[in-house]
């Protein structure tokens, strides 16, 4: 499937224009993701048509307390993902590519008779980071809202805004991962920055995509109480007081091995500082 967000450029290389890596790409290579490549000066999506991965899950799994709780909807991921978290819990298939994972074969249509032979109300592209193959989002989520399904991008939010424009008229609801409020710990973490990524949740929250945010606390990284405030500050300043708040418990995974549980008293600390910054909606994950 050829990518719609490129520009080809001299000497056979592609500049990739999906996410801020901007990602210029010589014939036969793949960009940071691992699913986008060059084949002879024309990018592809390898992952189109591939999901690795498909569940039945409830909602608040995402996690989505506040849309439609109570219900189900069908999962699914591709591989590839554009940032490297260290503390990745899916790095088996956010850091590798299609051909490396055994998949399925299913087209937009048939995922989407997947999910109402499975009676599920709705489809969230989740797991890895569905914004690397947001083809394979928007052309299955446009045939949801044609079948009265709802969609749910749960995503990092890295991503150009041009592309995003073209996803948020069939999203109904979204959780985006905001990793932290620096943006130095994104760059040593995660490998991207942090702007964009508020960039999308404005966005976002204009288009009227439902928004839930989720923060992993992880010991002696993002852990700092005054950074937690400034990030629930700047939640409320731009009209997101009511949005639920996920704050994550973070367990020893991928390469951060050597970091201990996030104490509980870490969570219930973040929990307090964002009701006094006016967050309405708090919530402690994995606890």
């Amino acid at each position: 499937m050829e990518c719609r967000y490129y520009q080809k450029l001299a000497g056979g290389t592609v500049e990739c224009q999906l996410c801020p890596h901007h990602c210029h790409i010589a014939d036969g290579k793949t960009g940071l993701c691992r699913s986008r490549r060059n084949r002879g000066g024309v990018l592809v999506s390898e992952a189109y048509g591939k999901p690795c991965a498909l569940a039945i899950d409830p909602v608040e799994k995402k996690p989505l307390y506040h849309f439609h709780p109570g219900t189900n909807c069908l999962s699914l991921a591709c591989t590839g993902c554009n940032f490297r978290c260290l503390n990745c819990q899916n790095h088996d298939i956010s850091q590798a590519s299609p051909a490396d994972v055994d998949h399925y074969d299913l087209t937009p249509t048939a995922l989407v008779a997947l999910c109402q032979q499975h009676h599920c109300p709705g489809i969230a592209y989740t797991y890895t980071e569905p914004l690397t193959y947001l083809e394979y989002v928007a052309d299955t989520a446009r045939l949801a809202h044609e079948a009265g399904l709802w969609n749910i991008l749960v995503t990092a939010g890295y991503v150009c805004l041009e592309p995003l424009a073209d996803l948020l008229p069939y999203l109904d609801a979204a959780n985006v991962d905001l990793k932290s409020f620096s943006d130095d710990i994104y760059r040593r973490v995660s490998g991207g920055s942090l702007q964009p990524v508020l960039d999308t949740i404005l966005a976002m929250k204009q288009a009227g995509v439902w928004l839930e945010l989720t923060n992993l606390i992880i010991p002696d990284v993002n852990d700092d109480m005054s950074m937690i405030r400034r990030m629930c500050r700047w939640l409320v300043d731009n009209g997101l007081a009511s949005a639920p708040l996920h704050f994550s418990r973070f367990f020893p995974r991928y390469k951060m091995q050597h970091l201990p549980p996030t104490p509980l008293y870490t969570l219930q600390s973040a929990e307090r500082v964002a009701r006094e910054e006016g967050i309405q909606h708090v919530y402690l994950g994995n606890v």
